[in-house]
């Protein structure tokens, strides 16, 4: 049997005027927030549904929605908060324990079938990733802890993939990256996800 691969989900509490903000203008704060409640609720099923290894539920704020504590009791998925920092010291905590994958909730085009692929990439590469359209990644895994490739990056941009590859190769490590997704950020996006993977 192989290592188990853990999965850590970084989500932003559904609170109104808090998640999705760039959707309220289409969806108000409390639609944007309910579509929040969704995605997070997905992409936990996900990675349970992928049984590589344990969940863990990166959460801010912390303590404010029941839904996190529902979600880690049905899918025995733990909680953590957090910490200060960008969002490269974030993902980086979630993966300095050793190896595994770090997850958003904004990509209901991810799959279960897509974590096991990414497992999979762990037992032959250093590294593994998927890019989003918007040239960002929609998942990251590491094998080993590597806190440079989250360091210095200027997050939400379309050159986070591309710089992550520099980073990758300056190191010397070795990385496959599975085929492109895209993330619900716009109403545009929204569209798209009625359309292409509709969550309820």
């Amino acid at each position: 049997m192989a290592d188990p691969i853990a999965v850590a989900i970084l989500a932003k509490a559904p609170v109104p005027g808090f998640a999705k903000t760039r959707l309220i203008p289409a969806l108000g704060a409390e639609g944007a927030a309910a579509l929040q409640t969704r995605l997070i609720a997905r992409a936990v099923a996900t990675a349970a549904a992928a049984k590589i290894g344990p969940i863990t539920l990166w959460v801010t704020p912390v303590g404010t929605d029941a839904l996190f504590a529902s979600l880690s009791e049905k899918f025995d998925a733990k909680i953590q908060q957090q910490p200060e920092g960008d969002l490269g010291d974030r993902m980086y905590a979630a993966l300095e324990r050793g190896q595994g994958l770090v997850i958003g909730t904004d990509c209901p085009a991810l799959s279960a079938a897509h974590l096991r692929a990414a497992a999979e990439a762990l037992g032959t590469h250093d590294a593994v990733a998927i890019p989003a359209e918007d040239g960002g990644y929609v998942l990251i895994g590491t094998r080993k802890p590597q806190p440079s490739i989250f360091s210095g990056m200027k997050w939400g941009t379309p050159t986070v993939m591309a710089e992550t590859r520099k980073k990758l190769q300056l190191l010397g490590l070795t990385w496959k990256e599975l085929p492109t997704l895209w993330d619900v950020d716009t109403p545009e996006d929204h569209a798209r996800m009625q359309r292409e993977n509709p969550i309820g």
